[in-house]
């Protein structure tokens, strides 16, 4: 291999530069600026003094943050496994030829490109106690509608449902295309064991299909967590902030309140759960080859 240190080594790395230099500029620049913002009382007029880890002692004694913080970390946790095992159950019904399952499979994929604005049009005509879809099949069977938007109760299990509706199409396209990486030697060697379908698929697709699982309930906790538009159309963060997550939270202290060092102290405390979560399948899996 030709050593960087050549001209022509240096030519090559240049190849790279557009790619780096975008990098840098978009994500690791914003980072450290972010971090550094973290550090100053801030507001969207320019105006900065130094207060150190202020921002951060009053964060941990909020009471809305810390119930945004709640609320981010429990719709992660109700919203991620179904999510991964729907995704892969449909992934194991769907893994066929033929046009019927293609169309299917069309169909499940085609809810992920809706935008969010979309989604949240089309969810508002089912959950809304006023007319909604629910509501009419509730009243036809002589039962009062619920309130799945205004209820305390209801309103983040709501968003996890139109969540995990939403976000099922590329799960799904990656279990298939694990599905399809597995050689089919293995299920005739398993068939000719007389192999049950259930022992075929613990014994020879799970273990398979390992990598692909770690990658998707890793890329699920990492976007979950900044969860932002459903509840900001649908329910503003209500009722009594029960549906407010951290990337809310941040949104409305630093251009509600204009607050910009307090939010930036915020989404670095989300990053740092951002990057934990996503980190947790690969801790997980490395614990478990770990032998006794």
């Amino acid at each position: 291999m030709r050593s960087l240190r050549t001209p022509a080594g240096w030519g090559n790395l240049l190849f790279a530069a557009p790619f780096l230099a975008v990098y840098l500029w978009l994500l690791v620049y914003p980072l450290l600026a972010g971090m550094r913002l973290s550090l100053f009382r801030a507001n969207l007029f320019g105006g900065e003094h130094f207060i150190g880890v202020e921002n951060y002692v009053r964060l941990l004694r909020d009471p809305t943050f810390l119930q945004a913080m709640g609320n981010s970390v429990l719709f992660v946790l109700i919203c991620v496994p179904p999510l991964v095992v729907l995704a892969l159950a449909l992934a194991l019904a769907l893994n066929r030829a033929g046009r019927f399952a293609a169309f299917l499979r069309s169909i499940v994929f085609a809810a992920s490109v809706l935008s969010v604005t979309v989604l949240t049009i089309i969810w508002r005509q089912v959950l809304t106690p006023d007319g909604g879809l629910l509501a009419r099949a509730a009243t036809a069977f002589h039962h009062p509608p619920l309130a799945f938007l205004s209820d305390q109760r209801l309103a983040l299990p709501s968003l996890a449902l139109i969540t995990v509706w939403w976000s099922l199409g590329l799960p799904m396209i990656l279990f298939l295309s694990a599905l399809q990486q597995v050689p089919r030697s293995l299920y005739e060697a398993a068939a000719l064991d007389r192999a049950t379908p259930w022992q075929a698929f613990l014994r020879i697709t799970l273990p398979q299909m390992t990598p692909t699982l770690i990658l998707v309930a890793a890329y699920e906790c990492a976007l979950q967590f900044q969860l932002f538009g459903q509840p900001q159309l649908l329910t503003q963060g209500g009722p009594n902030g029960a549906s407010r997550p951290m990337v809310l939270y941040i949104y409305e202290t630093g251009f509600n309140h204009w607050d910009v060092g307090y939010a930036a102290a915020a989404s670095q405390i989300l990053f740092v759960l951002i990057l934990v979560a996503a980190m947790m399948p690969q801790l997980v899996q490395r614990l478990r080859r770990v032998p006794a």
